[in-house]
């Protein structure tokens, strides 16, 4: 491997000409941006622990108003990529959202792509564009880049989500910002879910006229993804069982930064993810197990804890139980690296 010469080797009168035109030479850290093989990665592994967070975003509750809050979220900062940066991964922002009864967030709309993934509560939804998206556990609730949306609360019990945005991107290419906007009114009586996107393979014909490039569909049930993961199961007596979320009006990812899938594992199950460049994201919806990077230390998880896993490593998933099986929901960046074609 070459040596390259250190910025303390330059004259210290030349390295002050430089800065005062802005100027930094490249070889003294060009390893640094272009190492050898694989990139330097500053994702973590690692698992916040839905039982620990819980009592803090309950507290948040007593202690922030709605009206003072607007969003009321606790972000799951990585450390590897500094916790006041807000990443989860490099392009990927978390945080678990709360409304208490008879609150409501109120409509905005933004310039990042946003995902909420359910997971406790009942009796609220989302309202987007005017289409009320139901909130049930393990749900996905789409709000695309610009459209307007609020999220109301008439259950009883605190409803929490987890917020998958592709804040830090938008925000490190300068196009981040939010529009406040009035409440809104509702165009349908329920989501396109339970309708004219209730079946795989099957898309409305009205007018002949297909929907843009944002998926139309909005809600995607975590009652039919588990279905289908368990349909798979019977199928398939060994092999891995994922699915991807997708448009149905195109096949393509739900977005074009973030991408969206589950995986089932079988009871005692131990499975290996192949090698991929993007970090990932895991969110447990059912069952307990560890998750293993490289030939590192397991980390365990349960039932609504959230994990990260640095890029071109290889993953190992176990499933604890001997008798049920484990769901959980993934995000990465895969449809970003297929973009710019280092996937």
């Amino acid at each position: 491997m070459q040596s390259l010469g250190t910025l303390e080797e330059l004259p210290k009168e030349y390295r002050g000409k430089l800065t005062d035109l802005n100027l930094v030479p490249l070889w003294p850290s060009m390893r640094a941006v272009l190492p050898y093989s694989v990139p330097s990665r500053k994702t973590q592994t690692l698992n916040w622990n839905y039982d620990s967070v819980r009592p803090l975003l309950l507290e948040a509750g007593e202690l922030t108003p709605m009206e003072r809050a607007e969003r009321r979220v606790l972000v799951l900062a990585n450390p590897g990529h500094g916790l006041t940066n807000m990443q989860a991964t490099p392009s990927i922002y978390l945080g678990l959202q709360l409304i208490l009864p008879g609150e409501t967030a109120p409509n905005h709309r933004h310039t990042p792509n946003a995902v909420r993934i359910i997971v406790e509560g009942e009796g609220a939804y989302t309202t987007v564009d005017g289409e009320p998206c139901r909130m049930d556990r393990g749900d996905l609730i789409l709000t695309p880049s610009g459209k307007w949306h609020e999220h109301c609360h008439e259950g009883d019990g605190p409803i929490v989500w987890l917020d998958v945005l592709d804040l830090p991107l938008i925000y490190q290419l300068e196009g981040s910002w939010a529009i406040e906007g009035q409440p809104q009114q509702k165009k349908l009586n329920r989501d396109k879910s339970f309708a004219e996107y209730s079946a795989a393979g099957v898309v409305p014909n009205i007018n002949f006229e297909r929907a843009s490039a944002a998926s139309p569909m909005l809600r995607y049930p975590w009652s039919k993804t588990r279905s289908c993961l368990a349909e798979m199961a019977e199928h398939y007596a060994e092999g891995l069982l994922r699915i991807s979320y997708v448009n149905p009006e195109t096949g393509a990812s739900l977005f074009p930064s973030i991408g969206f899938g589950a995986l089932m594992l079988r009871p005692g199950e131990t499975i290996s993810l192949p090698r991929r460049t993007t970090a990932c994201v895991f969110h447990a919806v059912e069952g307990a197990g560890q998750l293993q990077v490289d030939d590192g230390d397991e980390v365990s998880w349960q039932a609504r804890d959230t994990l990260t896993a640095p890029g071109y490593t290889e993953i190992r998933l176990s499933n604890d139980s001997k008798t049920d099986p484990a769901f959980l929901i993934t995000a990465d960046e895969a449809p970003l690296h297929r973009y710019l074609g280092i996937f």
